[in-house]
């Protein structure tokens, strides 16, 4: 064998002992890796952007339930009765408006006011101050939605200020219904915590 050939053969057995080996099949031969090569900013099909945002939104939930306590028995957050307080005072207003327009000769805006809508509007504020100084959830469910109302209101009242007055009361408005339905958001979820034992239905 000429030295060409030796270098040649030489040559083909160290790239045989560079190459990995390949595995084979049941009759001996090589088989290719079929497996796809996935990129690694790519998840499994079954996990899509929403599921991911969903998992992470409920993983924050549950930290800060974690951080929360049931209520004792006749325990009542303290913005829930400050929420109760402002409903009864709220619900007086409207009975005693509805008293006066029943009875008597009071006109707004060159009208009477009509007693039947003050008198039911009095009458759910009153449920909605019992259910409250009870810690009813549906109770505190209505008045976040009246704050919600409220906060609505005077965020589009901002437009039509003309006084410093009226701005500065405003925003007095703005910023104490504001940090009333916060602190009620965390009173909800403290209802709604498993109750301890003891402590009747709601």
């Amino acid at each position: 064998m000429g030295s060409r050939e030796r270098k040649r053969a030489e040559r083909r057995k160290r790239k045989r002992r560079t190459q990995p080996a390949e595995p084979l099949a049941g009759d001996g031969s090589a088989v290719a890796d079929a497996t796809p090569q996935r990129r690694p900013d790519t998840e499994e099909a079954g996990s899509s952007f929403q599921e991911r945002m969903a998992q992470r939104s409920e993983e924050r939930n549950a930290a800060v339930r974690a951080t929360l306590e049931p209520l004792e028995e006749g325990e009542r957050p303290r913005a829930v009765t400050v929420g109760a307080v402002i409903s009864g005072i709220a619900a007086l207003v409207f009975t005693v408006s509805a008293i006066v327009a029943a009875v008597g000769s009071v006109e707004i805006s060159g009208e009477e006011p009509t007693p039947a809508p003050l008198a039911i509007f009095a009458a759910a504020l009153w449920l909605m101050t019992w259910g409250m100084w009870k810690s009813r959830y549906w109770a505190v469910l209505g008045f976040e939605m009246l704050l919600v109302l409220v906060l609505v209101a005077t965020g589009l009242g901002l437009v039509q200020v003309s006084t410093v007055p009226q701005l500065v009361a405003t925003l007095v408005l703005l910023l104490g219904a504001g940090t009333l339905f916060y602190f009620m958001i965390r009173a909800m979820a403290r209802i709604q915590m498993p109750e301890p034992p003891g402590r009747g239905p709601s």
